[in-house]
């Protein structure tokens, strides 16, 4: 492959099942693209998380989730209807039962941010990582 990045699109219900069907695609997409399991590993738990947030925190009928893909590794973006906040990880008390996503995305991501809709005047907000490897 070269290094004009491959651009995968797909777009989801809001349901408990985007999660899964997300992060289970894009570890596809990585795994037959030649890249080490370890990448697909990684990814896969970050969509997993980005997606999950999507879907419980947003009133959203759909996710849409970019995954474009270069031989140097990925770049992921998930897309929704819900408000554009400054989203910054914190650290969750030792009890609680969630507020860790945005933490592991700082942890694993060599970069990650959010960015508007990706339709001009219309609401909405994209959280984006990258991984290469």
């Amino acid at each position: 492959m070269d290094t004009t990045p491959q651009t995968y699109h797909l777009t989801t219900p809001n349901s408990p099942l985007s999660p899964r069907i997300c992060r289970d695609t894009v570890a596809l997409l990585l795994t037959t693209s030649g890249h080490a399991p370890h990448l697909a590993d990684t990814a896969r738990t970050l969509v997993s998380e980005v997606v999950t947030n999507a879907v419980r925190h947003t009133s959203t009928p759909t996710i849409h989730l970019t995954t474009a893909v270069t031989r140097d590794g990925v770049r992921v973006a998930v897309y929704d209807d819900g408000p554009l906040p400054n989203l910054v990880p914190s650290a969750p008390t030792v009890s609680d039962e969630n507020g860790r996503g945005l933490l592991l995305v700082q942890a694993l991501a060599q970069a990650w941010g959010t960015g508007p809709a990706h339709d001009p005047g219309r609401p909405g907000k994209h959280v984006w990582f990258e991984l290469s490897g």
